[in-house]
């Protein structure tokens, strides 16, 4: 079976010169990776590890220096950049600040369709209360401005942005991070349920390996730009190989119990 989500040997190397000090060089080795329909990947590490940098790369934001990407076995640079948008979608970690305060959630999201779809009017109001829905609000919600919403609605909203182009892959950035744990484990059971329903790919980047291990299916260690480990959760969380993700094994399993 075809995956949906290849990654080739993905590199990048960004040369960043500061007004005083040496010059900085960031590398990130070739990354390789399969992503099926339905699945998970989790990818962990400290921070400057490229994890970010990675989902960049797997969105468009950022072009890699070397490597391929495919999704359902074409290469991703053969498609437009709205074909690509609209296929890989990105969950951000700051809700309150990835919406506009002037705007109302339903223009901000009709925003969306409009640069990416040729839907009429109607088409895409009516996408738009499907989609709020779809993520567990109403459709009234569509006329709230971000201070309207609670901390889980904001969370929600964003959820419904990346989905509202009906992608085929999330990737989500730390989306869990700023949430308290009440909020943040009705976001977890929200993705899991739309991932069921809909078959998405998601690619989840996160320090909290509590979530990762009950949300994965496979995880991909990386430390200074390199791929330490890559593996089943089971197996990575079990048996370890890497002394670096032994150590972040261990430091998660210390926490937990305490």
């Amino acid at each position: 079976m075809t995956p949906l989500l290849s990654v080739n040997n993905l590199t990048y190397c960004k040369k960043h010169k500061p007004w005083f000090g040496k010059k900085e060089i960031f590398r990130l080795a070739p990354v390789s990776f399969e992503l099926r329909s339905g699945e998970t990947m989790a990818i962990i590490g400290e921070n400057g590890s490229g994890k970010s940098l990675l989902a960049k790369l797997l969105v468009g934001v950022e072009r890699p220096t070397s490597g391929s990407m495919q999704l359902n076995g074409e290469p991703l640079e053969s498609r437009q950049r709205k074909q690509r948008y609209r296929a890989i979608r990105m969950i951000f970690q700051h809700s309150k600040e990835s919406l506009n305060p002037a705007r109302p959630l339903g223009s901000i999201l009709d925003e969306t369709l409009q640069l990416n779809t040729t839907l009429s009017e109607s088409e895409r109001k009516q996408k738009i209360a499907q989609t709020l829905v779809q993520v567990g609000m109403l459709p009234e919600h569509q006329y709230f401005y971000r201070h309207m919403l609670s901390e889980g609605q904001r969370q929600r909203a964003t959820v419904a942005r990346a989905l509202i182009l009906n992608p085929q892959v999330l990737v989500a950035d730390e989306p869990f991070a700023a949430l308290d744990p009440s909020v943040r484990s009705q976001t977890v059971n929200l993705l899991m349920g739309l991932q069921r329903d809909l078959g998405l790919g998601f690619i989840f980047i996160s320090h909290n390996l509590g979530i990762v291990r009950h949300i994965s299916d496979r995880i991909l260690v990386l430390a200074d730009g390199n791929v330490v480990e890559s593996g089943k959760t089971d197996v990575i969380f079990n048996w370890p190989k890497s002394e670096y993700t032994q150590r972040l094994v261990y430091a998660h399993q210390a926490l937990v119990s305490r």
